[in-house]
């Protein structure tokens, strides 16, 4: 049971985590497997046999912290990985299809810090729809790191999502978010309390398909709904839901003067 003891101080000792520099290390030797130009030429991926070698000791340290044993979740973790490579050739094809700037896929695979943040980030959820603990969440604040993009693992985003530019981006652990969601830079999809109590609810917003939430805004609240199709402008703050075709905007007033007279020119 986690008690407040508990907390101040940990849980388990050190030697009852997995290396955190290992975990990195498997998070970007399976994403050059699934896309080895992430890599460059003259990369020789990790093999299967390697990779899934590379999970099992890093679940052994806390295997009594889950039901099945790492060999088994391992195996399982590797079946699925056709299913997330798909899902990733979808979002990089979504991404390449509505972004101007993006000359092909392979350069969105190459070089979008979303999509590297997207790719890491459903690796995780697998493992964490496995009840892992730990390993999911040390892979994405390690994406994190790289890009500035924060998914909690246990998020759940449908296909075809594209993060745009994507610095300061967050979406928190209960979010849910549809198919083809487009999200720009600065937007947080959080909370409206931190209050330990509400660990086990929903505290983050549902983003239903085909909505566009442009940079800045911020979306809170369990009970928050923002209805498909609609489109949320930049620096919006909403914390009430909002129906489908919806367009929401933050109206602001631009001034422009004279340096030296002052006068109002607009």
């Amino acid at each position: 049971m986690l008690t407040n003891d508990n907390l101040r101080k940990g849980k388990n000792s050190s030697c009852s985590f997995p290396s955190k520099a290992g975990v990195a290390n498997f998070a970007h030797n399976m994403s050059v497997n699934l896309f080895p130009i992430l890599e460059g030429g003259g990369c020789h991926p990790y093999s299967k046999s390697k990779l899934r070698g590379c999970l099992i000791r890093l679940l052994e340290p806390i295997q009594d912290r889950f039901e099945d044993s790492p060999e088994v979740i391992t195996d399982s973790f590797f079946k699925e990985v056709p299913l997330i490579k798909k899902q990733l050739e979808e979002d990089a094809a979504y991404i390449a299809l509505g972004d101007p700037a993006a000359l092909d896929i392979d350069v969105v695979i190459m070089a979008y810090p979303g999509f590297f943040a997207i790719l890491v980030y459903r690796l995780a959820h697998c493992l964490s729809g496995f009840g892992v603990p730990i390993v999911p969440r040390v892979m994405t604040e390690h994406a994190h790191s790289l890009t500035g993009i924060d998914i909690n693992p246990k998020a759940k985003i449908g296909s075809e999502f594209f993060i745009d530019h994507g610095t300061g981006i967050v979406i928190g652990e209960t979010a849910v978010i549809g198919n083809r969601v487009k999200l720009y830079q600065g937007v947080t999809i959080g909370a409206l309390s931190v209050n330990k109590t509400m660990a086990s609810e929903k505290r983050h917003p549902t983003i239903e398909d085909n909505v566009i939430i442009y940079a800045g805004s911020t979306i809170l609240g369990g009970d928050t709904i923002i209805g498909h199709d609609s489109i949320i402008g930049g620096n919006v703050w909403l914390t009430e839901s909002v129906p489908p075709f919806s367009l929401v905007y933050h109206k602001s007033k631009v001034t422009i003067r004279d340096r030296d007279d002052k006068k109002e020119l607009i």
